[in-house]
């Protein structure tokens, strides 16, 4: 018997190769993968990160602005605000606060006019970011984008659906809400019970599922810049979906656990939040990305035509003898004449 050769063992696929074309779903995963960092995932979930963080002072002072014009327009309102504060932030640091709610109340309009123009500035940048990441992990590549104003309008258009999707998502999140569903059973007559808390967790664990894939699958299949499959989005949006009700779980557990501490009471929000929109940016571009590399969507790339044929004209020139090797050539030749006619006659 021969020992097998290092070629034989070179030809041999690796355990990889071996997985992928056992498991057609493994497969998948890795051209998704694969789509995802050339696509560059990981850069474009950062930018939304950083767009989702900035986005919130400006919200912020929409919200301080919203406050002010509700306590403006009810006097009672703020005086029983005010009295809250003398009695539990005694001395000048009492005084101090409520003089700031009153400032801000008085600069209501100016803080909510440059909160509103800063969060629409800052949201086309996020909506911007958001769908040229959708684009990418889709493989829509435009040659010739368009113009700055049909962009940016889009982006208006794009940023105001989103935002009204995520209204209408978060009501059916507030119906699916264990409580509610809970005051509507006990209204039908049904009471307390094990089964009857275990029952209300799992339809609210549905519902959150259920309403979290409606709105992935409409960020997935609406939001690039390009018509995508939308078929693909859907089995894209419930395993998004799937994924973000895990995460969640995960991340209210962490959170509990990290928030007792005092640096975690301190720095844990802002940190807690910026890992949420990284994790939960990464899971929408690496499902969008699983929806790309699906097989109806992975035909074969069209090769652009080939372009004009170019004919360039050589022009060779071939100098003849020169005298001297013209005499030299004549030389040559009557010599050879003369020593063959020699070994002729011998």
């Amino acid at each position: 018997m021969t020992a097998p050769s290092a070629s034989d063992s070179d030809d041999k696929p690796g355990l990889m190769a071996r997985l992928r074309a056992r498991m057609p779903w493994f497969d998948h995963v890795m051209r998704a993968q694969e789509r995802y960092n050339s696509s560059k995932g990981n850069f474009y979930a950062a930018g939304i990160t950083y767009y989702t963080i900035f986005a919130l002072f400006p919200l912020l002072m929409v919200g301080f602005a919203i406050g002010g014009f509700v306590l403006a327009s009810r006097p009672e309102l703020l005086m029983e605000t005010e009295n809250q504060i003398r009695a539990n932030v005694s001395g000048d640091l009492g005084q101090q606060l409520i003089e700031l709610m009153e400032a801000a109340i008085e600069s209501r309009t100016s803080v909510g006019i440059i909160g509103l123009a800063t969060a629409a500035w800052a949201g086309l940048g996020w909506m911007n970011n958001l769908r040229e990441a959708l684009s990418q992990m889709w493989g829509l590549f435009r040659d010739k984008p368009a113009g700055f104003v049909k962009t940016k309008l889009s982006d208006l258009l794009a940023l105001v659906s989103l935002f009204v999707a995520s209204v209408f998502t978060l009501a059916l999140t507030a119906l699916g809400n264990t409580g509610v569903i809970k005051d509507l059973l006990h209204w039908l007559g049904f009471q307390d019970s094990a089964i009857l808390s275990l029952t209300l967790r799992v339809a609210s664990i549905a519902i959150s599922i259920l309403v979290s894939w409606l709105l992935f699958t409409y960020v997935i299949a609406r939001l690039p810049r390009e018509s995508v499959s939308f078929r693909s989005s859907m089995r894209a949006g419930l395993i998004a979906a799937v994924a973000f009700e895990v995460f969640k779980l995960v991340a209210s557990i962490y959170l509990r656990s990290v928030l007792t501490g005092p640096a975690g009471a301190t720095f844990g929000p802002v940190l807690g939040l910026m890992v949420f929109a990284y994790i939960t940016a990464r899971l929408v571009l690496f499902s969008t990305a699983w929806a790309a590399t699906m097989p109806e969507n992975m035909g074969d790339a069209a090769l652009p035509a080939p372009g004009p044929a170019v004919i360039h004209n050589r022009v060779i020139t071939r100098p003849g003898l020169g005298p001297w090797q013209a005499v030299a050539a004549a030389a040559a030749g009557a010599l050879g004449v003369l020593t063959f006619s020699r070994w002729r006659r011998r």
